[in-house]
């Protein structure tokens, strides 16, 4: 596929946006937190249901936050999101992040969480991300890292698990290692002053490994992600059956740990 054609490998299904619904500034974009000021203009890049989106509407009202993502479905339920909490600063449109339909200099700070690792040429983005910034303003990227995620348990078909998702991630055009990868992208983008850094989610609780490990389950049977891993013939729907179980047994284990780590950048423009 072209260098800038990507397939989002989870698409939006239900067990997707249970697991995106749940984050927000405070346990997915802390290291931008502290940039945040009143009266900013952001760009939320593939801002999904809207969760983070509304966050940082709150922290810069009354500044203007515009969220894009690549489907109007989704920005429709972003902006549920934000009527519901009564925010009226936030704007929702349609976007591609290889060619953003901005002036340049239009925004102080521009984000995307978990939006690299899925796109054609991650490099190209964060220079459209730096010539929509404003001289002296902030990009920042936040993106997990599949390889480096770890679990106890140890159970082999998990293992498994993992070694498919990267297959079928990178089969899209994407790159699930995007965490360990997010400094040299930055440098590529012509990025020279750059704060790197990096942060972890961890389910462990009896309530966040059974909530984890269940939308995992779903997901690897039910989601989009399944479908490309079968049309695509990585895996059969038995593999994907029993990776599923495993997912549930794992979760339903005392002792069971998960840990995903992410890498993050703050850019200077």
């Amino acid at each position: 596929m072209p260098k800038e054609t990507a397939v989002y490998t989870h698409g939006h299904h239900e067990s997707v946006l249970r697991s995106h619904r749940w984050r927000t500034a405070a346990n997915s974009a802390a290291y931008l937190i502290g940039e945040l000021r009143p009266g900013m203009a952001v760009l939320d890049v593939g801002c999904g249901p809207g969760t983070i989106t509304a966050d940082l509407a709150a922290l810069v009202a009354p500044g203007r936050v515009t969220a894009v993502d690549i489907t109007r479905e989704i920005l429709d339920q972003a902006a549920e999101v934000a009527g519901e909490r009564g925010l009226e600063n936030v704007e929702f449109t349609t976007a591609d992040v290889h060619s953003l339909a901005f002036p340049d200099d239009s925004f102080d700070v521009v984000h995307a969480h978990q939006v690299l690792q899925h796109v054609g040429d991650p490099v190209q983005a964060l220079r459209e991300m730096r010539r929509v910034c404003r001289p002296g303003g902030i990009v920042a990227a936040r993106d997990s890292d599949y390889a480096a995620m770890t679990w106890y348990p140890d159970m082999p078909a998990m293992d498994g698990w993992q070694e498919l998702y990267g297959r079928v991630a990178r089969a899209n055009g994407g790159e699930p290692d995007a965490g360990r990868r997010l400094l040299s992208w930055a440098r590529q983008a012509g990025f020279t002053d750059i704060t790197p850094s990096a942060a972890t989610w961890c389910y462990a609780t009896p309530e966040n490994r059974a909530w984890w490990s269940g939308l995992w389950a779903d997901r690897t049977v039910g989601s989009v992600y399944a479908k490309l891993a079968v049309d695509g013939g990585h895996a059969t729907a038995e593999q994907l059956n029993d990776i599923a179980a495993a997912w549930r047994t794992w979760g339903e284990q005392d002792d069971a740990w998960f840990m995903v780590p992410h890498g993050e950048v703050l850019c200077r423009a």
